[in-house]
C-alpha cells in the first residue's frame, strides 16, 4: 500500500501528534519505511491540504490534523463546552515563565509585583503546560519552572521563538483589561471512533 495513503491514515486517526518516528513504529517491522519516506509523505499530505478546511500541522509533538485557525470558531459550535476562561494573574505568571525561563515562584513574584497564588502553579503544573526544570543552589532550593510541549501545542506553535514579542504584546496590552481572557485553539480533527468513544463516557 502507497506510504502516503497509510501516513495519512495514521495521522487521522491518533488522538494525539505524531513525530515521523512514531509514525514509523506504527508500521509492521519488516514493513517500516525509512524516516525520509515518512516526511516525504508528510511534505506531500499537507500540499494536498493546502486549500482546504483542514490542514496537517507541525506542532511541537509532532504533527496533527485540525482545522484550520480561521474556522475554529465555526466548528466550535458544534460543541457545548466553552473556551477555558484563564484570570489575568494565570496568564501573566505563565507569561513570565515562558519569557524568563528557568524562573523560580520568587522571579515571578518580583516581576508581578505581588505574590503568586500556589493555585495558579498548581493549575499550570496539572495542565502540563509547566514543569520543574531544576532547583536553584540557593537556601531553599526553590523550584525552577519551564514551559513543556504541552504549553507549545496548546498555542499552536513549535518552539519559543515562535511566541509573539514583548512589543507585540505591549501593543495588544489593552486586551487584558478584561477581568479574564478567553484563549482558543485550533481544534484536532478527529475519527469517528473517536467520537463516539467520547460520547459513550
Amino acid at each position: 500500500m502507497e506510504i502516503k495513503r497509510v501516513v495519512e491514515a495514521i495521522l487521522f486517526a491518533a488522538n494525539r501528534p505524531m513525530t515521523c518516528k512514531q509514525v514509523q513504529q506504527v508500521f509492521p517491522e519488516i514493513e517500516q519505511p525509512e524516516l525520509d519516506d515518512i516526511q516525504a509523505a508528510i511534505g506531500a499530505i499537507q500540499e494536498d491540504y493546502r486549500l482546504r478546511p483542514v490542514e496537517l500541522k507541525q506542532v511541537a509533538s509532532g504533527y496533527r490534523f485540525q482545522v484550520r485557525k480561521e474556522l475554529s470558531r465555526w466548528v466550535s459550535r458544534l460543541f457545548e463546552e466553552k473556551p477555558p476562561k484563564y484570570s489575568r494573574a494565570l496568564l501573566e505568571t505563565l507569561a513570565i515563565i515562558a519569557y524568563r525561563q528557568p524562573a523560580t515562584r520568587g522571579d515571578i513574584e518580583d516581576i508581578r509585583g505581588v505574590g503568586v497564588s500556589s493555585s495558579i502553579i498548581h493549575t499550570l503544573l496539572e495542565r502540563e503546560w509547566i514543569r520543574v526544570v531544576a532547583h536553584k543552589e540557593v537556601p531553599g532550593r526553590p523550584a525552577l519552572y519551564g514551559t513543556t510541549k504541552q504549553f507549545l501545542d496548546y498555542f499552536n506553535i513549535t518552539a519559543l521563538n515562535e511566541l509573539p514579542t514583548l512589543q507585540e504584546i505591549q501593543e495588544l496590552g489593552a486586551a487584558f483589561e478584561h477581568p479574564s481572557i478567553e484563549t482558543q485553539q485550533p481544534m484536532q480533527v478527529k475519527s469517528e471512533e473517536q467520537k463516539s468513544t467520547e460520547q459513550s463516557h
